[in-house]
């Protein structure tokens, strides 16, 4: 279980990371059909947290496997 939280809390950063710092978001979106969602989501007031908490999850599961060994 512990590969599985840190393979997701990474691989959340680096889409996140994307996201907000990339024009990713819209791309994925606009492919979707869920370009009505844009004014909701590509903003950096929801953008910035959500990284903010999967870094502080990587963190955290980085912290669990050091603590296995």
């Amino acid at each position: 279980m512990k590969s599985k939280l840190l393979a997701f809390s990474t691989g959340g950063t680096l889409f996140a990371g994307l996201c907000c710092f990339t024009p990713l978001l819209p791309i994925v979106l606009t492919a979707l059909g869920l370009t009505g969602l844009l004014g909701i989501i590509y903003n950096d007031a929801v953008l910035l947290p959500v990284l903010a908490g999967f870094l502080m999850l990587t963190g955290y599961a980085l912290w669990r496997k050091k603590q296995q060994r």
